[in-house]
C-alpha cells in the first residue's frame, strides 16, 4: 500500500508540474487514468491485500433507504443522529468522539431510514489516512450522502470534503456519464461520437483505452460536452457510485444573518443548529424529498386500506416492484391490478405489471388462482 500511496503522490506531484494546454491534454489525460486505476487499488485492494477491517464498519444494510452521515470531526453528527433517531451516538465538543459507524432508525411517513453516524473525515481520507477507507467503503453503500458542515468555519470544508469523495470514486449529485463502451474478444477499437464532441477527440480515448489495455472495445459518446475525466469514469464504472448529496451547514446561530442568507440559497444546501434545535425539521423534510421514496397502501376486495401500514417503494415504481416488495412470487399468479390515487386515470383503474404508481396509492392485486388482493 505504501509503494502505491507514494505512485499517486508522484502523479499527483506531475500533475500539479504539468502546464493545462493544447500540448499536455494528452499526457495528463493518461496521467489521469493511472490516478484513478492506482486509487481504486488503494482503497478497494484485492483478495490477499491484508488490512484488518474496521470495527464498526461491518453495518447490515436494512429498512428503506440508507443515509450515511459524512463530515469533519466534530461539525455535529453525532448530535444529528440522536435529535431524529432513538440512538444515542456520543457526543463532545473535540475531534474524534465518534470511532466506529453507528447505525440509527429514522421513521418517517411510514419508512425505516438507515441514518449513520460516521467517523469524521480528515484531509488524506482518500489515502487511507484516520480510517478513511472504512468511512468510503460505508459512504459508498448509501442511498444518500448528508455532508455536514461547520457554518462558523471556512468556506473551503465543503470543497475538500468534495474532493476526498471524489477521489474515491463517490460522484455527488451527478448523473452516470451518456458514454456507452463495451469490450470485445477481437476487432480492435471503434471508437464513434454522436455530435463533434468539445472536449475528447479519439486519440485521446484511443491512448487511454490503451494504457488500461482494452484494445478491443466499442465506444460511442453521445454528450457532446463529456470530459476525459467522464470517459475514465465510464471504464472505472464497478469502482464509480453516483449519490445524491446534501449539504447541511449547521451551527447558523452562531454566524450573522447575511452568511446564514447566503448558505441557505447555494445548491443542494441546507442549514440547521442542532444545538437550538432549528431546521432539524426541514432538512429530514429533504432527505425524504431526495431519497425519492413513496407510500402505497394495499387493500384486499372488500376491504378498506390500512393507512397506518404502508408499503414503501422507489420512485417510478411500477405494479411489478409492488408486487415484488409484497412477496417475490407474488406476480407469478399474477392477473390485474386495481389502483386508487395519483397514477389512476379513473378509480379504480384496471391495470397491469407495468403500470407506474405514484406515491399514497391504493393498490389491490388480483391473482389467477385465488383472486384475493395481496396484503
Amino acid at each position: 500500500m505504501v509503494n502505491i500511496t507514494e505512485k499517486i503522490k508522484e502523479i499527483e506531484d506531475e500533475m500539479k508540474r504539468t502546464q493545462k494546454n493544447k500540448a499536455t491534454e494528452y499526457h495528463l489525460g493518461l496521467l489521469k487514468g493511472k490516478l484513478a486505476r492506482l486509487r481504486a487499488q488503494l482503497l478497494e485492494p484485492g483478495p490477499g491485500a491484508g488490512g484488518p477491517g474496521g470495527a464498526g464498519f461491518d453495518v447490515s444494510k436494512s429498512g428503506d433507504a440508507r443515509i450515511a452521515l459524512v463530515g469533519f470531526p466534530s461539525v455535529g453528527k453525532s448530535t444529528f443522529l440522536s435529535k431524529v433517531t432513538k440512538t444515542k451516538s456520543e457526543v463532545a465538543a473535540y475531534s474524534f468522539t465518534t470511532l466506529t459507524a453507528i447505525p440509527g432508525v429514522l421513521e418517517y411517513g411510514g419508512a425505516e431510514i438507515q441514518v449513520l453516524d460516521l467517523p469524521g473525515i480528515i484531509e488524506g481520507a482518500a489515502e487511507g489516512k484516520g480510517r478513511g477507507r472504512q468511512v468510503i467503503s460505508a459512504a459508498k453503500t448509501s442511498d444518500m450522502i448528508l455532508m455536514i458542515l461547520d457554518a462558523t468555519k471556512r468556506a473551503e470544508q465543503r470543497a475538500l470534503l468534495e474532493a476526498e469523495l471524489e477521489a474515491v470514486g463517490i460522484r455527488l449529485n451527478q448523473d452516470p456519464p451518456n458514454i456507452y463502451l463495451k469490450q470485445k474478444k477481437a476487432g480492435g477499437m471503434k471508437i464513434t461520437f454522436q455530435a463533434p464532441p468539445k472536449n475528447l477527440d479519439e486519440k485521446m480515448l484511443y491512448n487511454i483505452l490503451r494504457d488500461y489495455r482494452m484494445l478491443n472495445c466499442e465506444v460511442l459518446v453521445r454528450d457532446e460536452n463529456a470530459t476525459i475525466d467522464q470517459f475514465i469514469d465510464v471504464i472505472m464504472k464497478d469502482h464509480r457510485t453516483y449519490i445524491k448529496c446534501l449539504y447541511v451547514y449547521n451551527k447558523v446561530d452562531a454566524i450573522s444573518l447575511e452568511h446564514l442568507n447566503t448558505l441557505a440559497h447555494e445548491p443542494n444546501t441546507a442549514v440547521m443548529s442542532c444545538e437550538m434545535d432549528l431546521g432539524i425539521r426541514d432538512v429530514v423534510d429533504r432527505c425524504w424529498e431526495e431519497l425519492r421514496l413513496m407510500r402505497v397502501y394495499t387493500k384486499r376486495k372488500g376491504i378498506d386500506p390500512d393507512f397506518q401500514e404502508a408499503l414503501i417503494v422507489r420512485h417510478d415504481s411500477t405494479i411489478e416492484d409492488v408486487c415484488d416488495a409484497i412477496h417475490r412470487t407474488l406476480k407469478d399468479s399474477f392477473k390485474y391490478a386495481l389502483v386508487w390515487g395519483a397514477s389512476a386515470r379513473h378509480v379504480p383503474q384496471r391495470v397491469g405489471l407495468s403500470h407506474i404508481v405514484a406515491d399514497e396509492d391504493v393498490v389491490s392485486i388480483v391473482g389467477t388462482k385465488s383472486g384475493l388482493a395481496a396484503k
